[in-house]
């Protein structure tokens, strides 16, 4: 994957068996970390959770968001949960990437040490 994705539309999450049927998915989705949009309770509690991950899927060669079907972004807390809500529409493979956490590069020294 060279590219990061972006959503230029969104699907519904009962959009995707019907998608996955006429072979329209492409690629794997990508789990994507970022700033939580939906308020609501429990783990939406942006002072404890600010950041969430979300899922975008390549359909017809473009990306997409998934909604609910309420049409809200759809948001996990966790990563696990993420992925036990993929494999249950039958993804067996996801692309991760995360925006918001810092990654420190590694320098020389540090690689090779990183390869001992």
């Amino acid at each position: 994957m060279s590219v990061a994705p972006f959503p230029t539309f969104t699907i519904r999450q009962n959009d995707l068996a019907i998608l996955a049927a006429e072979n329209r998915i492409g690629d794997y989705p990508v789990a994507v970390r970022t700033a939580r949009e939906v308020v609501s309770g429990g783990f939406a509690n942006h002072s404890t959770h600010p950041n969430t991950w979300t899922v975008y899927f390549l359909v017809d060669g473009q990306w997409a968001l998934v909604e609910s079907t309420r049409g809200l972004r759809r948001e996990w807390s966790s990563l696990d949960r993420l992925e036990k809500w993929l494999r249950s529409c039958g993804f067996r493979f996801f692309w991760v990437r995360n925006d918001i956490d810092f990654v420190e590069t590694l320098t020389e020294d540090a690689a090779e040490e990183e390869a001992l």
